[in-house]
């Protein structure tokens, strides 16, 4: 079993992508989309931005690598009546069944910044891209304060150490880095950019519950759960992130989650 997959899979991401549905249609309404386009959205999960995008008018092929999350996605579009997006199994890695420059707009929001081998995902995203045409990644940054590279940090100091030649996925949210493997795949630097966006998860509910989605169905932290657990540590994983959570609360009710967080928006013109 691919690890990365039955990462992905493990959990129901889904309950995490109903926070994120506003904030997902605010960024692709910034993306320029025409309708007519032709546009990959790389690690889609259920959709939460290539919905949006089809909703604008583009053509939107939708690829992760979780079985779960294409077949949830697929359910929403049939939901929504739409007929010019499909969702299907792919690894950011490789896409060996897509041709060169199919693509107008390669969008990977959170997606495939997870994935390993960053070099080969660089080289794939700029390889699937029409000459003219724009990637557009959203990565979590890390060390910064906000709530996603927080619960990360948190949840690492709870697990094994990762395997000899383990690429942190935060890298991608390095802007040296970023540049470094599009470079190496082919790009221009002065062809990408950086800005730092923010990204809000919000739901009708308390921080508690919304901590529980984190912990019930979010892959790498019910891993940090398990190995606390283990290790006899579960409650003090608990408390430490119910405090984030509760420190970066911004709705003003008990009952209302609204908690933003900072990510890399890349921007690339192929």
């Amino acid at each position: 079993m691919n690890p990365n997959k039955a990462l992905w899979e493990k959990g129901d991401f889904t309950r995490l992508a109903e926070t994120m549905r506003r904030s997902g249609s605010e960024l692709v309404a910034t993306l320029g989309i025409k309708k007519g386009m032709d546009v990959l959205d790389l690690g889609c999960g259920d959709g939460t931005t290539a919905i949006p995008e089809a909703k604008l008018g583009a053509n939107v092929q939708g690829v992760d690598i979780a079985s779960n999350l294409v077949e949830a996605g697929n359910r929403r579009v049939k939901e929504e009546g739409l007929t010019n997006i499909s969702f299907r199994e792919g690894d950011a890695t490789d896409l060996h069944d897509i041709a060169d420059e199919s693509f107008d707009l390669v969008v990977s929001i959170f997606g495939a910044m997870f994935a390993p081998k960053p070099l080969d995902v660089a080289k794939e995203m700029f390889r699937v891209t029409r000459r003219g045409g724009k990637i557009v990644m959203g990565n979590w940054i890390p060390g910064d304060p906000t709530l996603v590279a927080q619960i990360l940090r948190v949840s690492s100091a709870y697990t094994p150490a990762p395997p000899e030649g383990f690429i942190s996925p935060m890298l991608w949210g390095v802007e040296k880095e970023v540049t470094e493997r599009f470079v190496a795949a082919g790009a221009s630097k002065e062809n990408i950019s950086f800005s730092r966006e923010t990204f809000t998860f919000e739901g009708p509910f308390s921080t508690t519950d919304f901590l529980a989605r984190f912990r019930d169905y979010y892959g790498p932290t019910m891993n940090a759960f398990e190995a606390a657990e283990m290790n006899g540590k579960a409650a003090d994983l608990e408390r430490e992130l119910a405090a984030l959570f509760n420190s970066q609360n911004q709705s003003g009710d008990k009952n209302t989650t609204s908690i933003p967080a900072t990510f890399l928006k890349v921007t690339m013109i192929r």
